[in-house]
């Protein structure tokens, strides 16, 4: 093993210029992601420089077997944290040969939204608290608890310390630094209120890029419970019962907002979100009913809400934001599976290009 492990950390910079890309995109499921590598002739910097690449789609559920290839474009890239080095991350999206985008790249319209005028102008931002759930791999349940059975009761665990809370901190953390070296905003991680659930931050992040940050991230952690050997779920509701579910909490905020007077843009904003609540919920992630119940620091999935400081509102706006006048707020309905192309670019639109 240790041979191996010298081979896999062998530093390429030695012997050649040649770099390796790991090209990233998302298959059939619109959750599960794919992944694969080529050789290229030395470091590149910009995605547009990068050559386009396919798949067997027919492998992934995204065309059929008679028609089957799948071309990806290259549109962020990443520093590798496994192969380091000039070694690079390249997220993609996936379009026909003809170059018409398939019906899973949902990047696509987001960067159309994104690119509205409109929408340019106002600088949307947006942090992401991407919640889930590390299960042990041959039993899928909650890693750290009994086999069968059940753990204390919620309490201890959230932000808690110690060998009987903190469930996966080096899994936890190996993330924590390998998304910074990536080159993402990667902005905190803490432990969640059920025992084996975990959260990090991806954000501030401006526009189209705050959907490559989060599905890299999602990306690295995937592969790093790959090498511990523990299963990375993203369901919203994992455990039933008095156990809290896992979202992807979406705080947002435009250049109106962040102003002085910025309180009344983001009450209108609101007022636009219950307007298309329904719209929204249809987007906002599968088995998210399981979720949102009223409970569990949820809103109910049929009621739309907000509030100061209430984490049990559809949107939350904070003490300090009411305090200034001007900030941002918090989307609290979107599930962990969510995909956060589509619920960027959603906000965007119903807050800036829509008019009721």
């Amino acid at each position: 093993m240790s041979l191996l492990n010298d081979l896999i950390n062998i530093d390429l910079s030695d012997t050649t210029e040649k770099i390796i890309a790991e090209y990233i995109w998302i298959g059939g499921s619109g959750l599960d992601l794919r992944s694969k590598a080529r050789t290229l002739a030395g470091p590149v910097t910009d995605p547009q420089k990068l050559p386009k690449w396919n798949y067997d789609g027919s492998s992934t559920g995204q065309a059929p077997g008679d028609d089957s290839e799948v071309i990806i474009y290259p549109q962020a890239i990443f520093k590798d944290p496994f192969r380091r080095g000039e070694n690079i991350l390249v997220m993609c999206d996936a379009y026909t040969p003809a170059g018409e985008p398939i019906p899973t790249n949902k990047r696509f319209n987001a960067s159309k939204i994104f690119s509205q005028p409109d929408v340019v102008a106002e600088e949307p931002w947006y942090g992401i608290e991407q919640e889930y759930t590390l299960l042990q791999k041959d039993v899928r349940w909650p890693l750290g608890w009994p086999v069968g059975g059940f753990p204390g009761p919620q309490g201890p665990y959230y932000c808690g310390v110690g060998a009987d809370k903190a469930l996966g901190r080096d899994i936890v953390d190996s993330h924590y630094k390998a998304c910074l070296y990536a080159g993402i905003n990667i902005s905190g991680i803490n432990g969640e209120v059920m025992p084996g659930q975990w959260e990090f931050q991806v954000g501030p992040a401006v526009g189209i890029s705050a959907g490559d940050e989060l599905w890299v991230a999602r990306y690295v952690l995937e592969r790093i419970t790959e090498i511990a050997g523990v299963i990375l779920s993203l369901d919203p509701k994992p455990i039933q019962g008095d156990w809290n579910g896992a979202g992807a909490h979406t705080n947002y905020s435009t250049k109106s907002m962040r102003e002085n007077g910025g309180i009344d843009v983001i009450k209108k904003a609101i007022e636009n979100l219950g307007l298309r609540h329904k719209q929204h919920i249809a987007a906002y992630g599968e088995g998210n009913e399981r979720r949102l119940t009223g409970h569990h620091e949820t809103a109910d999935i049929n009621t739309f809400s907000w509030g100061v400081a209430n984490r049990g509102a559809s949107i939350r706006v904070g003490r300090d934001t009411e305090k200034a006048g001007k900030g941002y707020f918090e989307d609290r309905r979107p599930a962990s599976n969510m995909d956060p192309y589509i619920v960027t670019s959603m906000i965007a639109e119903t807050t800036i290009l829509w008019k009721p």
